[in-house]
């Protein structure tokens, strides 16, 4: 089975999409639309602009999802059996697999872009990746930390990301290294992503998720909240609300996939990272970019 995935916020670079928008009138034709629906001209700065314009969390989020989900709709013969998603691309998964209106996609995106960046200057946070331990070991670890610090991305055997209050994180870094980690490195991230300190976006976000109407997929997706095939727009939207304060689990979503029938995985969008990332989960699978 086929299995197509899509990646989230980091992947970006400045360039992204504009050989996209030069070679296909479809790409064209719906990037213009984007920069209609999101007031501004998004194809400027994902073209044209410096990596620290594209840094904004209100520009990065909207240019990962129209990269990937454009370059899905350009793709001949797209039968996805199964998608998934990493954070934000779980909303370019759902748009992929017909959830999700092209343009519903790109307005949900927008908000929770808006709706993170003001939970990030409301309470400050931060998030660390720690290498070389156990998830138990960093799962234990956070829980003998006074303060917010969760586990926030299960990225692959070995490196899982840990998101919550600065100091909680500092502090988890340095008990971390003291139990066995071979690195605990603090990212350069605007916030706490996957924490309870997003709960603000988290309430701001299911009131349009619950606006929005979502249709039967065209095939199941692995959510990172759950983990397991999902093809209920009931579910996908009750899960999708849930994601913001909960942890992305993608090492156990590749392996449920792998586990339902998947042989290769498809990165659609900008980036190599999570082709890296199912390498390492599930080292037999066929991976390649679109």
């Amino acid at each position: 089975m086929k299995a197509f995935i899509f990646p989230g916020q980091g992947a970006q670079f400045v360039g992204m999409g504009k050989d996209l928008y030069e070679s296909s009138t479809l790409a064209k034709e719906l990037f213009e639309q984007a920069n209609d629906i999101l007031g501004f001209s998004i194809t400027d700065i994902m073209f044209s602009g410096t990596a620290e314009d594209l840094k904004q969390t209100k520009v990065t989020q909207p240019a990962i999802f129209l990269h990937s989900v454009i370059l899905s709709k350009t793709l001949e013969n797209f039968q996805p059996d199964m998608v998934a998603g990493h954070s934000l691309g779980e909303l370019s998964a759902l748009v992929a697999n017909g959830t999700l209106s092209f343009e519903d996609g790109l307005k949900l995106v927008s908000r929770r872009a808006l709706a993170m960046q003001a939970a990030c200057e409301t309470t400050p946070g931060t998030m660390a990746a720690i290498l070389g331990l156990e998830d138990g070991v960093v799962e234990q670890g956070c829980s003998e930390v006074q303060g917010v610090v969760v586990p926030a991305n299960y990225n692959c055997p070995g490196q899982l990301v840990i998101s919550g209050e600065v100091n909680a994180i500092n502090t988890a870094c340095e008990l971390l290294k003291e139990k066995g980690a071979r690195r605990a490195l603090v990212l350069p991230v605007g916030g706490a992503f996957h924490s309870p300190l997003m709960e603000p976006a988290r309430e701001e976000l299911a009131a349009a998720i619950e606006q929005t109407i979502f249709s039967k997929p065209i095939c199941p997706v692995y959510q990172n909240v759950s983990t397991t095939a999902v093809s209920s727009p009931e579910e996908i939207q009750k899960n999708l609300i849930a994601q913001l304060t909960a942890p992305v689990k993608w090492t156990q979503s590749i392996q449920q996939m792998v586990a339902d029938g998947a042989v290769s995985f498809t990165e659609v969008g900008p980036g190599k990272v999570l082709q890296g990332l199912v390498r390492k989960i599930h080292p037999e699978a066929e991976v390649q970019s679109a």
